[in-house]
């Protein structure tokens, strides 16, 4: 499978593809896990159908110490026990910030976040998801194909 269309060859695109990736580089300053915010741009890219994401953010995850157990459980994160109470409520947001239906986010996820999250970090995880969710709409529109990926690319596309 081949995608569709090389963003990174038309030059609009690609300046605005190389300022995701630059932007997605400032959340390593943050002070929210990098693992969770792999696995919370996992289960954003499962959402949304990103084939090119899940190899991404699986791979990445890894290289950031996430358990393959855990990996394999966030599509069923509700029903695992291996997510803390903050992942459970980072992973709802997640979850309604990528199925924003007519009322958005609820008051209760929204109040499970706030109990568990600075305000940096709340507001790191809020950029996070609407970042994931720009990301995999290029890549799922340009139908960009899974499994070429290797951990550190995406770094190396902001430059």
């Amino acid at each position: 499978m081949e995608a569709r269309f090389n963003l990174f060859e038309t030059p609009t695109a690609a300046k605005v593809a190389k300022r995701l990736y630059s932007v997605a580089g400032i959340f390593a300053q943050s002070t929210l896990p990098k693992a969770l915010q792999e696995i919370l741009e996992l289960r954003a890219s499962q959402l949304n159908g990103c084939a090119f994401c899940v190899d991404m953010h699986t791979k990445e995850a890894t290289a950031a110490g996430e358990s393959q157990q855990r990996l394999h459980l966030v599509a069923v994160w509700r029903e695992a026990i291996v997510f803390t109470d903050a992942e459970r409520a980072a992973l709802a947001l997640t979850e309604e910030g990528t199925r924003l239906g007519p009322e958005g986010v609820s008051d209760e996820t929204w109040a499970g976040v706030r109990k568990h999250f600075t305000d940096d970090e709340l507001g790191t995880l809020v950029c996070l998801i609407a970042l994931i969710n720009a990301a995999n709409r290029m890549n799922v529109i340009v139908r960009n194909p899974a499994g070429a990926y290797e951990v550190g690319m995406a770094a190396a596309l902001a430059n």
